[in-house]
């Protein structure tokens, strides 16, 4: 059974940079992106969720890398 995307599940149209916690459940503890596989979010959102983590990143509000 395929999982379903968490942002059309939840009806979230924009994926905010600014709001670090829910981007953070897209990160493993290393802080890299995991994969639509094992997140099931679509292809779309997945690029918009790539784009606003590195937004993130740029900004200081994620780190790049965490131990």
């Amino acid at each position: 059974m395929a999982k379903q995307c968490y942002f059309s599940q939840n009806n979230i149209k924009h994926i905010d940079y600014k709001d670090t916690e829910i981007l953070k459940k897209f990160l493993n503890p290393h802080a890299r992106l995991l994969s639509r596989r094992r997140t099931g979010v679509s292809s779309l959102n997945q690029r918009k969720l790539s784009l606003a983590v590195k937004r993130a990143r740029y900004l200081g509000l994620l780190p790049y890398v965490s131990r």
